[in-house]
């Protein structure tokens, strides 16, 4: 009787032993570039009814340039030596890159940013590293910091949170019209 069943369990480990998992991937990074709007003039950019619109300011870029200008060249004597080495100035000199811009983009609307939004918000950021207070469901310094550092890897290097990042920490539901 112990050889039916001895044969059963290797016949069950076998076919355990065929079977392949496909790898498990979480859903794909959010690029919130895309996500961001840069007006001319003032905002909320206009967009669909009843979204949420929040900004960012993003600083100047300005670029240093520092140069060694040649003033007068070196002097030789009869042999060749060197009797007044060449001379040069220093000339720095500054330009812009790029001006200061607002940016808006789409963000989750206060209404829905309540105590237990915020405690899911910090929950999802400390299950990735990034918050290692207390959950509160109070949006404190600490918080910001943690969105920021989320969002700053994909594109959007502010400490409010945007729609998209909200949809990637699965905080809001994501539109199926969207896909």
């Amino acid at each position: 009787m112990a050889k039916p069943l001895t044969l059963g369990l290797w016949l069950a480990a076998a076919a355990l032993t065929g079977c392949t998992t496909a790898p498990v991937t979480g859903p794909a990074q959010a690029d919130l570039q895309i996500e961001q709007v840069r007006l001319k003039g003032e905002g909320p950019p206009k967009g669909p009814e009843g979204a949420c619109w929040d900004k960012d300011v993003t600083p100047a870029v300005i670029e240093t340039v520092t140069e060694q200008l040649h003033v007068t060249d070196e002097v030789r004597d009869d042999q060749g030596r060197v009797v007044a080495p060449a001379t040069f100035r220093t000339v720095t000199s500054q330009r812009m890159v790029r001006d200061r811009q607002e940016v808006w983009f789409r963000a989750p609307c206060p209404a829905d940013v309540t105590v237990a939004f915020v405690a899911s918000l910090q929950r999802a950021l400390k299950a990735r590293g990034l918050y290692a207070e207390a959950v509160t469901g109070a949006w404190n310094p600490a918080t910001a910091e943690a969105v920021r550092r989320f969002q700053a890897a994909r594109g959007l290097d502010s400490p409010r949170l945007s729609l998209a990042a909200a949809r990637e920490l699965g905080l809001i539901a994501v539109d199926v019209g969207r896909l």
